[in-house]
């Protein structure tokens, strides 16, 4: 387990623990308009807590949360901001991960438009690409985001990692095929990975309880094609069903009975199965990665 690599954890509540003011539609995007140094802290901490990458605090830096007209007239400079924010932190202690959202809404597959979809990912990349390490595109409901992305990212000369979102309703809890909210399998998905050119195959967003069989399953479609693709799960610490309202519609509550200890225990399922990238994402926070960091090292 010592070789396992440590991610960040989700940034949101992080900022309101610290202080920061979230309101939707914005969401976590306020956070760099109103308080820039609350989100410098919020990485910091992270890494003090063990991680070893950072994500850049861009996910809600798409017209979905900030609006069009916003998008591209304030866009750019709040992209630019979140790139530095994170690298300033970084400071040669962690890596840095350019997140890469899904540009027309979380957990929404069926928004997708393939013809509009560079035109956004574009300003992102082009402003994050002198603070970061790798990309990391996340929080994907469809393979079709997935492609997205890598076209997006293809001329940058950087890494790239994948990240899924799972169905994660009761059946996928009970034991399901693994799939993602669009309903295609991560056997198909996995298959794409290892044609795109990702050097890691991720799944975040959804309950760890759906979280191990995703893992066991990409890993054996990569050990069948001989590839070297990584594995990793940042999963979420949500209550219900996480595709039951829009991102942009409220608050989802996080659960009671996912502390850092519960947590590390699915985190070594998912290293057991085969995952060397572990983090968390919405309602893990510091504490999370600080005690999974020590599980995984010991």
């Amino acid at each position: 387990m010592s070789t396992t690599r440590i991610l960040d954890g989700g940034m949101s509540r992080e900022l309101l623990r610290l202080g920061a003011e979230l309101k939707q539609p914005e969401w976590s995007a306020l956070a760099l308009m109103n308080s820039p140094d609350i989100v410098r802290e919020v990485h910091q901490e992270f890494i003090a807590a063990g991680a070893q990458i950072i994500t850049t605090n861009s996910y809600a830096l798409v017209p979905f949360h900030i609006g069009e007209e916003r998008f591209w007239t304030e866009g750019p400079a709040l992209i630019r901001l979140a790139g530095r924010l994170a690298r300033d932190a970084a400071d040669r202690k962690a890596l840095v991960a350019g997140s890469l959202p899904p540009i027309f809404g979380s957990y929404e597959p069926q928004n997708f438009e393939p013809l509009r979809v560079q035109d956004y990912l574009a300003v992102l990349v082009e402003n994050l690409w002198p603070f970061v390490d790798i990309w990391l595109g996340e929080t994907l409901s469809l393979i079709a985001e997935g492609e997205a992305v890598r076209k997006a990212v293809a001329a940058s000369g950087k890494p790239l990692w994948i990240s899924f979102t799972l169905a994660d309703d009761e059946a996928a809890i009970k034991g399901g095929e693994p799939k993602l909210r669009s309903g295609e399998s991560v056997e198909d998905a996995a298959s794409w990975a290892v044609s795109s050119g990702a050097e890691a195959f991720l799944f975040n967003c959804s309950k760890p309880e759906v979280m191990q069989t995703a893992v066991e399953t990409a890993a054996q479609v990569f050990r069948k094609m001989d590839s070297p693709i990584e594995v990793g799960v940042y999963a979420n610490a949500f209550e219900g069903e996480t595709g039951e309202a829009a991102a942009n519609e409220g608050l989802h509550d996080t659960r009671d009975d996912l502390n850092g200890d519960a947590y590390s225990r699915y985190a070594c399922s998912w290293v057991e199965a085969g995952a060397t990238i572990i983090g968390g994402c919405c309602g893990i926070g510091t504490a999370h990665i600080h005690r999974l960091r020590k599980t995984l090292l010991r």
